[in-house]
């Protein structure tokens, strides 16, 4: 079973999901982190062994993103220190483009960036936070509406209440159902 409860939203909230009401915080530590980093690997880059430095500046941007994001999903002005803090992270890892050749492919174009790991590796994920908040459907990211769950999701469809139906969906029903039929068997 995955330990991450909600993945394949956009890279930012797939980040801030990483710390669910009902279980702490999934990177709170290099293997949590690690574990993570495997499952959105097609995404990011290679990162290489997990230290306590990536787990820092993992959380760094976790922590920024989080009160930026509330403020742009409400139409709000972006809170100062979190804006600051994203863009020193995004400065601490500065990105240009470098040209390859092989006879493969012929001549090819891949961003790089000229920063330690744990700084390549924020900056990547501050790029996906930006992406997300200069987004028009930001405004649409939503909060699961089960009762125990702070999950965030971008619904594909505007009549999506949960972030996973199997899950948080079916307690709701279920939950519901015992409601309305309370008593009926007395």
């Amino acid at each position: 079973m995955n330990v991450f409860p909600l993945m394949g939203e956009p890279l930012a909230l797939d980040l801030l999901n990483t710390r669910p009401a009902d279980a702490g915080d999934l990177i709170a530590d290099r293997a949590g982190l690690a574990a993570w980093l495997a499952e959105e690997s097609d995404r990011l880059s290679r990162v290489g062994e997990v230290g306590e430095a990536e787990v820092a500046a993992v959380h760094a941007v976790r922590e920024a993103a989080g009160p930026l994001l509330a403020a742009a999903r409400s139409g709000e002005r972006l809170p100062a220190g979190a804006l600051e803090a994203l863009n020193a992270i995004l400065a601490a890892a500065p990105a240009r483009t470098e040209l390859a050749w092989t006879a493969l492919t012929g001549p090819t174009a891949a961003p790089y960036r000229d920063a330690a790991p744990a700084q390549r590796l924020a900056a990547e994920l501050a790029e996906a936070v930006v992406r997300l908040l200069t987004d028009p459907r930001v405004t649409g990211v939503r909060e699961c509406e089960a009762q125990d769950c702070v999950l965030l999701f971008l619904p594909a469809h505007p009549r999506r209440r949960w972030c996973v139906a199997s899950a948080c969906g079916n307690r709701a029903r279920v939950a519901r159902y015992y409601a309305r039929h309370k008593g009926e068997g007395a």
